[in-house]
């Protein structure tokens, strides 16, 4: 392959081209813009009669119900702790002393809900990339899609650690995306070390609201945060969701959810955050897009994605190799 970009189809577009510019489709809102904020396809009915590949009847059935799923073991233990011991490289904290942990960040915020929760800047390194290609992930969102012919979001990873004086947050429930539009979009959380504590930080969600969306809004003032909504009266019902290293957590982008604060003595959350949606080989822009992150180690830019000012990426990391079915999650080879 040369310095030009590359094609669905593999193939060189020729070096003369102009750089593919940054996919500002999410500027203002949450949702990771490396996919469309919404499928054209709907999500899995099971009307095309095919069987389910990962998840059981039950896993069905809870899916369909609380609107998130936990895929065990998706990667191995072993996998999950050497990219957790990347993240703390990449972070140039040391695991063993919680002295670096607290260090101010390197840039700043606009989405002020998240400043704190320990989102790790980096996107396109071979650990991430050998987690999304993991064929059990694949197969786990192709059950929630119902086709294979999927793309890969290109996310980044948390690294949260307890709250202390100087340094407290306190949580949050969220959507990425205005669950007015309905969006046909799902997301995931990869556990990188154990989180069983329900003190320490955390995924968690109200199911209840997923389940009553439309009669709950019916309560609330039009002029309404369309994204964060006021969960005043139902912190009852916030679900903490255990999960352990190399667990993977799907949930629907209609589940209002987010971070809990880390309220542990020394317990630090890791985790990845992987999804898939089915391609669209057909929307260039975000194509290019795609295949120029990975070959050039570019972060997403938008409301939530601040970047690396160190350039860690461009700077101390070759492009990642993927696997056959990892081209095909990318987007530089087409599915047939």
């Amino acid at each position: 392959m040369t310095s030009g970009e590359l094609t669905n189809s593999g193939k060189d577009k020729g070096a003369s081209m102009a750089p593919v510019p940054g996919n500002t489709a999410h500027k203002d809102i949450p949702g990771n813009p490396s996919t469309a904020k919404s499928s054209k396809k709907k999500l899995n009915d099971r009307s095309n009669g095919e069987e389910l590949r990962i998840l059981s009847e039950e896993d069905w059935d809870f899916w369909q119900r609380e609107g998130y799923i936990v895929i065990k073991s998706a990667i191995s233990r072993e996998q999950a702790r050497r990219t957790a011991d990347f993240l703390w490289e990449f972070e140039e904290k040391d695991p063993a002393d919680p002295a670096t942990w607290y260090a101010p960040p390197r840039a700043e915020m606009q989405m002020k809900e998240l400043a704190g929760t320990g989102m790790v800047e980096v996107y396109n390194h071979q650990l991430l990339w050998e987690n999304r290609q993991s064929p059990k992930i694949h197969q786990a969102f192709a059950d929630i899609w119902g086709t294979e012919k999927l793309w890969v979001t290109i996310d980044r990873a948390n690294l949260n650690v307890p709250n202390r004086p100087g340094h407290v947050q306190k949580g949050f429930i969220h959507w990425d995306y205005d669950p007015e539009t309905r969006p046909q979009n799902v997301q995931g959380v990869l556990a990188l070390a154990d989180q069983t504590d329900p003190a320490m930080g955390g995924f968690q969600c109200i199911p209840w609201l997923y389940r009553n969306y439309d009669s709950w809004k019916k309560s609330q003032p039009e002029d309404r945060d369309r994204f964060q909504p006021d969960i005043t009266g139902l912190e009852d019902k916030l679900v903490k969701v255990p999960l352990e290293a190399g667990d993977l957590l799907i949930f629907n982008s209609l589940l209002a959810h987010g971070i809990r604060p880390n309220q542990s003595r020394d317990k630090v959350r890791l985790a990845q955050y992987i999804s898939m949606m089915p391609a669209e080989p057909e929307n260039e822009e975000i194509l290019n897009w795609r295949i120029h992150s990975w070959k050039h180690r570019i972060a997403p830019e938008g409301y939530a994605f601040p970047g690396d000012p160190r350039n860690w990426e461009q700077d101390r990391y070759t492009t990642a190799e993927l696997t056959s079915l990892g081209e095909k999650l990318l987007g530089l080879t087409p599915w047939a």
